[in-house]
């Protein structure tokens, strides 16, 4: 059986306020599979940002093991963290945190002149990512000159452009129009279905989340299944 994309097994995380202590996970588990698309559903304040933070080795479980592939990554230091980062996990937050002053295609260009390809290369599968997300007329448009949707697929086109197994979002749609949001998300699905990666997609829009493949919530400072 091929390696789960992601493992959160029993991870715990707390916060300390003055003095007072805020459980916030308590032994969550989650496993995602390449290829799988998962919705985190669950209300303000649950702890949908610090899972999706854990889950992108932003910040460290208190307890537990978050597996990254089948990496352990608990122990790793902060450089080892960076790089498996920049490699394997691809964010996309509600705002598109485009570069203004660059077009889309050197937007999707930086992340992989970053990890090290040459800049022909990088420009080559720039290229063809937003082809495929139907932006191959759009590439030297800077981000002012395109719609809310146009931005966030370029958003989602810089997020995959290392191949990562793993692809995190933040609601993804958030900031969208019901049809825009409708025509980003079943772009990002079709993405997902084509390379194999595993997404955990955080979102308040239930329509969109019954058309994934699983529906998780937090109940309890656990992640819970849904119907």
């Amino acid at each position: 059986m091929a390696d789960s994309a992601l493992l959160l097994d029993r991870v715990e995380r707390r916060y300390v306020q003055g003095a007072a202590t805020l459980d916030i996970l308590r032994g969550a588990s989650l496993t995602l599979w390449p290829g799988q698309s998962v919705a985190l559903v669950a209300p303000s304040g649950s702890g949908k940002s610090t899972l999706l933070h854990l889950a992108g080795l932003l910040e460290r479980p208190d307890a537990g093991e978050v597996m990254v592939g089948d990496e352990p990554t608990a122990t790793l230091n902060d450089a080892a963290r960076t790089a498996m980062r920049r490699s394997r996990i691809g964010f996309v937050y509600q705002a598109h945190h485009l570069l203004a002053e660059f077009s889309a295609l050197e937007n999707v260009m930086m992340p992989q002149m970053i990890n090290g390809l040459s800049r022909p290369e990088a420009a080559k599968r720039a290229t063809e990512l937003l082809a495929y997300l139907g932006l191959g007329q759009r590439t030297t448009h800077r981000p002012a000159e395109l719609s809310g949707g146009e931005q966030q697929r370029v958003a989602i086109a810089r997020a995959v452009a290392n191949a990562p197994g793993l692809l995190l979002a933040d609601e993804p749609t958030g900031n969208l129009d019901p049809k825009t949001a409708d025509h980003v998300f079943g772009t990002l699905s079709t993405l997902v279905k084509a390379t194999g990666l595993a997404a955990l997609i955080a979102t308040h829009n239930m329509d969109l989340a019954g058309r994934m493949d699983r529906r998780v919530t937090l109940a309890d400072g656990l992640v819970v299944e849904m119907a």
